[in-house]
């Protein structure tokens, strides 16, 4: 009775945090003409609630593509409608055909904040509850803990409420697939998966793992018994998922190719904004864009992050377990991360999620990383005017992490050993080893916090206007290149015998 308690409590503060980023700006407030991602989602239910479901993803007159078109998968733009259709019995202005093009009003606000707070409640507040209370190991309080830590994350939470966005609901799947297939019920944990990725695509950063894990499962189960069974199983939910999805595209061909293109465009380029990862750091030494053809980067972007994300995926395809499919989660969204083509600065939530599904057992680089991939959007979140927001939520969660999660004490120490310092400094002894990364721990945030406060109080040089946000994205990279060689050794490492044990199953 207790931990419902404390449960309830937790998920009481995580609403009204949730709530109190909502009431600050948003993207693209008041800053004709395109807006923001803001009006990207309001486009979204005016297009789907007005046009016949035909039209959608095609350029017509009252369609125009280059004005926030739609470029998710069906079930985003079904959600759309479903939002259209209530904001239509509250205020048809809302998504009036054309003439709602940068609405902008209180009420409206309030109507979009609702929606993504729903979505929350309904889809990702109770998967992170569940798996809390029945997949992560130690006391209730530890539990609670670790629950309180993950729906405190303010990367998601500043993005989704301030910037504005619903990643709450392909996470909040990807999640109740990590839950399922945690329990057990691989079946129902493949269908979760399939409406994350039919939700957005990006969910294909986590697609290898989920892959990998139940061919593996299947494999050891034997492929002419109950592996057999379970593989036909796994398929027909995914297929019928997809099916169900895609059936109003499916009868026409051409419906269904243009999706496809809408949603993997790849004439962008490599990339765009300044984002943390490998092309763009690299970018400031070497003019990849200027050196290599379109197909060219294409081409080498989508090699370099199929090399980096096999080794942890053949690993969880020989070892199918719970424990290597959690790592091999986290190797494979920073593989994609770092390595793929037209990465976006919010595509880090995707890596966020796994790592926060390891907070209980590595608090250290998992404390580290989540504070790093906050600090990554800084550019953005100053764009939109989310300072104080940004300032409040990851000082706010560092504080409380540090006191909920005991990163820094002796506990936490045997986690360094499997890491890259282990490896990289295995001569040291225990203590020193420790008092090294404690320091690390500090410098890092420090440093985070020295970047945070430059790139609001002095104004670049005329001739380097980008130079902050180029500082934050180098120094996030950094963080997350390290986070990607700590977690694919811990895949790799053999653990003592009485925490195999525990991880294993």
């Amino acid at each position: 009775m207790q931990t419902w308690s404390l449960v309830s409590i937790s998920v009481l503060l995580a609403v009204v945090v949730r709530w109190g980023v909502s009431l600050n700006s948003y993207s693209g407030a008041g800053k004709p003409p395109m807006f923001g991602d803001y009006e990207a989602q309001r486009h979204w239910q005016e297009v789907t609630y007005n046009l016949p479901l035909q039209q959608w993803y095609f350029n017509t007159s009252d369609n125009d593509l280059n004005y926030w078109g739609l470029d998710y998968p069906p079930l985003t733009a079904y959600h759309s409608w479903l939002c259209a259709y209530v904001a239509k019995m509250i205020n048809p202005e809302w998504v009036e055909l054309h003439r709602s093009r940068g609405f902008e009003s209180p009420a409206h606000k309030l109507f979009m904040r609702t929606t993504v707070l729903v979505t929350d409640v309904l889809i990702y507040i109770p998967a992170v509850v569940l798996y809390c209370l029945y997949l992560t190991d130690g006391s209730a309080k530890k539990r609670v803990s670790v629950l309180l830590s993950i729906l405190l994350y303010p990367g998601l939470i500043l993005i989704d409420y301030g910037h504005f966005q619903y990643n709450g609901v392909s996470l909040g799947f990807t999640l109740w697939g990590v839950l399922a297939l945690g329990l057990g019920w691989d079946t129902l944990g493949s269908m979760a998966f399939s409406l994350a990725l039919n939700y957005k695509q990006m969910e294909l950063y986590h697609a290898l793992p989920f892959f990998c894990y139940l061919l593996g499962k299947c494999v050891k189960a034997g492929l002419v018994g109950r592996g057999l069974i379970l593989l036909v199983r796994i398929a027909a939910a995914v297929l019928v998922t997809f099916a169900l999805c895609w059936l109003p595209f499916l009868p026409d061909t051409s419906q269904a190719l243009q999706v496809v293109r809408r949603i993997f465009p790849v004439a962008r380029g490599l990339f765009e904004d300044k984002v943390a990862n490998t092309w763009c750091s690299l970018n400031t030494l070497i003019k990849i864009r200027s050196i290599l053809t379109g197909d060219s980067q294409l081409y080498l972007s989508f090699a370099f992050t199929l090399l980096a994300a096999l080794p942890s995926s053949i690993r969880l395809l020989i070892k199918p377990t719970f424990w290597h499919f959690k790592l091999a989660l986290v190797n494979s969204s920073l593989a994609f991360f770092l390595f793929s083509y037209q990465v976006h600065e919010k595509s880090i939530l995707l890596a966020a999620l796994p790592v926060c599904l390891l907070l209980n057992e590595f608090p250290f680089m998992s404390i580290m990383f989540l504070q790093a991939s906050t600090f990554s959007m800084l550019p953005l979140f100053l764009k939109d005017g989310l300072l104080v927001p940004y300032a409040v939520t990851s000082v706010g969660y560092l504080f409380l992490t540090v006191y909920l999660l005991s990163p820094l004490d002796d506990r936490s120490e045997g986690e360094l050993k499997f890491g890259t310092c282990g490896k990289l400094f295995f001569f040291l002894p225990k203590m020193h080893l420790a008092c090294m990364m404690r320091w690390k721990f500090y410098i890092s945030n420090a440093l985070m916090a020295v970047l945070s406060i430059l790139s609001v109080v002095l104004d670049p040089p005329p001739h380097l206007p980008d130079l902050f946000p180029v500082l934050v994205s180098t120094a996030a990279f950094l963080h997350f290149l390290g986070a990607f060689l700590h977690f694919n050794i811990v895949q790799f490492s053999e653990l003592p015998a009485n925490k195999s044990q525990k991880k294993n199953d």
